[in-house]
């Protein structure tokens, strides 16, 4: 059963930090490009936050986030990582991890993540 569980999430204040993790299941993590996506109150849409290639070599982060996130992974124990500091009020969001198997998305279940004072 192909599966991503997201963790890390909580209450932070601004200029904090919290790590997010991504534990796959299900499939041979190494082989797949993953992401993180995120989604603030009151919005209709889930919005890019990072990327990572499957080596590991590649990470592409949204403007927003850019100097203040970091993506990394550990194959050997199929987890994604998402490392934010700095965090602002609008970073509050729900977080998930993506794959893609083809044409097909593959969701984790979300951590929420709050900033405020």
């Amino acid at each position: 059963q192909v599966q991503l569980v997201e963790s890390g999430g909580g209450s932070v204040q601004p200029g904090g930090a919290l790590r997010l993790s991504c534990e796959a299941s299900g499939f041979a993590f190494r082989q797949f490009d993953m992401s993180w996506y995120r989604q603030a109150p009151g919005q209709n849409e889930r919005e890019f936050v990072g990327y990572i290639s499957k080596n590991g070599v590649t990470t592409t982060y949204a403007d927003s986030v850019k100097g203040r996130f970091a993506i990394s992974r550990d194959d050997d124990n199929h987890m994604l990582y998402l490392q934010m500091t700095n965090l602002k009020p609008e970073d509050t969001a729900v977080y998930w991890c993506k794959t893609r198997f083809g044409f097909s998305a593959i969701w984790g279940q979300g951590t929420q993540v709050t900033v405020s004072s």
